[in-house]
């Protein structure tokens, strides 16, 4: 809820009046009866927010990230992903079949020699924008030149990007200047745009293929249209009160500055802010303790990121006000005292 769309009130007169309107779901498969015309509103919409010709939603961003991979790639292909890539997009490569090789993390040197020691048929690189364990940036022009250079396809997950980062909101790949109909773009309606749901964004052609040959968008029940109608509804707000998104900007900044005598690691431009601990024990001491104080903070532990990197993931709205952020700041600097000896 990076935006604190979830509460606005258009957002929710728009899923209200879809939900009078068309019931609470779709009934089944797009390309069975479930099509619904704020589907096609929802991706046309999408498309132009992302500089593609075309969009495409489903159900979950999870089960976009599994379509997209698993349909383009095969068992003659080659996979090359970031070490730090999400769950759904390492599922989306082992469900392909396709040789997986994992580059170290938003490293093209690795990337580069990796790329002259294995071949196939067709190459993918798949990374996410904003990574979402950490925070980082994807450096997403190096990607892509090297995509050029060796005559592969970029595939970028921009969950934690697009609402974000970039003009308007627009997301990782335009904030890094890099035009998105370069890349297969894919992304969520649950981050930022105040739903459920996620997004696949490209050519055409790439499209209308998933469309076709997509199984996990051809085979399941397609998206409620008051989902469809509240991520529509986000979008529209997103571009006309962008005093929204400076004010997650301004948060952003103000966190990050309260926070920066706690040991704060990561980009200074994203919403996820990690507190490395160590050790999953000292990580779920400190939540338990915020979470006394009023504040919940989820510790993060191997096996979701590496041995001894267990952390608090902080998140930042829009919604949040400066009170809360300096309040916040302060009982992340106590507990942290209160944990320092534990193993």
């Amino acid at each position: 809820n990076y935006l604190g769309l979830t509460h606005h009130p258009r957002v929710i007169a728009k899923a209200v009046e879809a939900l009078k309107t068309y019931g609470t779901g779709s009934g089944a498969a797009r390309l069975v009866s479930g099509h619904n015309p704020l589907h096609q509103a929802l991706e046309e919409a999408l498309a132009r927010f992302k500089g593609c010709a075309r969009a495409l939603v489903f159900p979950t961003g999870y089960m976009v990230n599994l379509a997209v991979i698993s349909t383009l790639a095969n068992r003659e292909d080659v996979i090359f992903c970031d070490r730090f890539c999400h769950a759904s997009l390492l599922d989306g490569c082992l469900l392909s079949g396709a040789k997986l090789v994992r580059f170290q993390h938003n490293d093209p040197g690795s990337l580069r020699r990796l790329l002259s020691r294995h071949t196939g048929r067709r190459r993918f690189i798949v990374t996410e924008g904003v990574f979402s364990m950490d925070g980082d940036t994807a450096p997403l022009n190096e990607l892509h030149a090297l995509a050029g250079e060796f005559g592969l396809t970029l595939i970028l997950d921009d969950a934690h990007g697009t609402g974000v980062l970039g003009p308007n909101g627009k997301g990782t790949a335009a904030a890094q200047n890099l035009p998105a109909e370069k890349i297969v773009t894919t992304g969520t309606l649950s981050k930022a745009l105040a739903s459920v749901g996620g997004f696949a964004a490209g050519s055409s052609l790439l499209i209308e293929y998933l469309l076709n040959r997509a199984r996990p968008f051809i085979f399941t029940t397609a998206l409620p249209p008051a989902s469809a109608a509240a991520a529509l509804a986000a979008l529209e707000v997103l571009e006309e009160e962008p005093e929204i998104l400076a004010r997650l900007r301004k948060n952003i900044e103000r966190l990050h500055r309260r926070l920066a005598a706690c040991g704060l690691t990561g980009s200074k431009n994203s919403p996820i802010i990690p507190l490395i601990l160590g050790s999953p024990e000292r990580a779920l001491d400190a939540s338990e303790r915020l979470l006394k104080r009023g504040y919940y903070v989820p510790a993060i532990r191997p096996p979701s990121v590496p041995p001894g990197t267990a952390r608090l993931r902080i998140t930042v709205s829009a919604a949040h006000t400066a009170a809360e952020i300096d309040g916040f700041a302060a009982a992340v600097a106590e507990v942290l005292e209160e944990v320092k000896g534990i193993a």
